[in-house]
């Protein structure tokens, strides 16, 4: 099942009493459910999802419901936590897992992961990562926190180095030039790579990538573009599936803490790398 419903409340109640009367399709257990996933909205300034069922709401409040018994039924690995300087932290996500939540809910986020991982600790995204990617995200503490690391990114003083698995075996020519500038969405762009590995058995290569722009999906669209679209991809290239998922991850990041001006240096271990690519030939 999956509906959409706006709901004035008309009289002072407990929510899932409202949610329940306007909406008879769906049990208090489900809604319960819907609401604890984040799939239920309170549309106040600014917008907040309502999880407690017995919240008390007045006349004149509005609520928003997107139920997808599909969606609310999913589950994903967990994220991993791989480092934490209070002011903010470093996770692993995995594949699978949303960088936030969207109106449908964020119980398959890792915003809401990390929430309640540490309880009353606000939490801030600072940059995001495609669902079907794995990898390093940087999540902020304070406000103060995530300003100076908007700051930071902005400047683009924050690097984060990639590991892909592409199809086939790059030309002489591509492998010299190191980089791919094909302009997206009318916007010029720059990606910066160098050859880790061939799998002739395979027929993909491995590449550590170098974003120096950040366009949406630009890895993956600058390598579907040059005949080597990253493997796993379900959205750009051609016969590159992958019994592994998107072979694209987010393996390193590095930055000056703006906060105590210390060098960071994060990488993944190797037990989080994407799978097969330990042990390839050169």
């Amino acid at each position: 099942m999956k509906l959409s419903r706006r709901i004035e409340v008309q009289a002072a109640g407990q929510a899932v009493a409202i949610l329940s009367a306007a909406i008879p399709e769906l049990t208090k257990g489900r809604l319960k459910d819907a609401m604890n996933k984040g799939a239920v909205q309170l549309l106040s300034r600014p917008v907040k999802r309502l999880r407690r069922a017995q919240y008390g709401l007045s006349a004149g409040q509005v609520l928003q419901l997107h139920y997808d018994t599909d969606i609310l039924s999913r589950n994903c690995p967990a994220a991993i936590l791989v480092a934490d300087y209070r002011a903010y932290s470093i996770w692993f996500k995995p594949a699978g897992m949303l960088s936030q939540g969207n109106e449908w809910g964020d119980h398959l986020s890792l915003l809401r992961f990390a929430e309640q991982h540490f309880g009353s600790r606000p939490v801030f995204l600072l940059h995001r990562l495609d669902r079907e990617a794995s990898g390093l995200v940087l999540i902020a503490h304070t406000k103060a926190a995530a300003a100076a690391f908007s700051k930071l990114i902005a400047a683009h003083q924050l690097t984060k180095t990639y590991l892909v698995q592409v199809k086939g075996k790059l030309a002489p020519d591509l492998l010299a030039a190191a980089e791919i500038a094909i302009p997206l969405d009318g916007k010029a762009c720059l990606t910066r790579f160098k050859l880790l590995a061939h799998d002739p058995e395979s027929g993909t290569s491995w590449l550590e990538i170098d974003l120096i722009s950040g366009r949406k999906h630009q890895i993956r669209r600058h390598f579907a573009e040059v005949g080597h679209p990253v493997m796993g991809d379900p959205r750009y290239g051609d016969d590159n599936k992958n019994q592994n998922g998107l072979a694209l991850q987010a393996c390193a990041i590095a930055f000056k803490c703006p906060l105590q001006h210390h060098p960071r240096a994060i990488s993944l271990n190797t037990e989080l790398l994407l799978a097969g690519f330990s042990g390839v030939g050169n």
